[in-house]
């Protein structure tokens, strides 16, 4: 499968909304419990433009394959951003998640960040994995955090210097 990497705008919020919703239906690998529309995937994008990026990943025939996000990071200062990531259910593994680090990490740099701070479910063995095969490194963890549904998970963060 051949990947496209653009930045992603208001016209795919609700692909990136769908397959969102995707995930969360399944559970257990997004602290996001509660389905999104289109006009929350735009609420984020807009609340800080200017040092945000967000990408996403086609396939040939336009489909979106995943996407990732990094915002400012209100919990670690000026000079970390939050990363999000999502991958097509049932396409994990397939280098969507690569490509769209490479492309982050630039945007990253390029925005001025020094870190980039990635929170992960404790029990999100996938996502786990694939922040620490791009180079990001234990930083902290975070005991019994509620989430919007009422379940309390542990959660991991990682850190990747820029």
């Amino acid at each position: 499968m051949m990947l496209h990497i653009r930045n992603a705008g208001a016209m795919d919020a609700s692909a990136m909304a769908d397959l969102l919703n995707e995930i969360i239906a399944i559970g257990g690998t997004t602290a996001i419990t509660e389905s999104v529309v289109a006009d929350d995937m735009l609420r984020r994008m807009n609340s800080a433009p200017e040092h945000s990026s967000w990408l996403l990943a086609e396939d040939d025939q336009g489909r979106l394959m995943g996407f990732q996000w990094i915002t400012p990071d209100p919990d670690h200062g000026p000079d970390a951003a939050e990363i999000a990531t999502f991958a097509r259910v049932g396409q994990t593994g397939t280098g969507i998640g690569s490509k769209l680090f490479s492309a982050t990490s630039k945007a990253a740099k390029k925005l001025g960040y020094k870190y980039i701070i990635a929170t992960i479910r404790a029990d999100n063995e996938g996502g786990l994995i694939y922040y620490r095969s791009r180079g990001f490194e234990d930083y902290s963890s975070l005991k019994d955090c509620l989430l919007d549904n009422g379940q309390i998970i542990d959660k991991i963060v990682k850190r990747y210097e820029v």
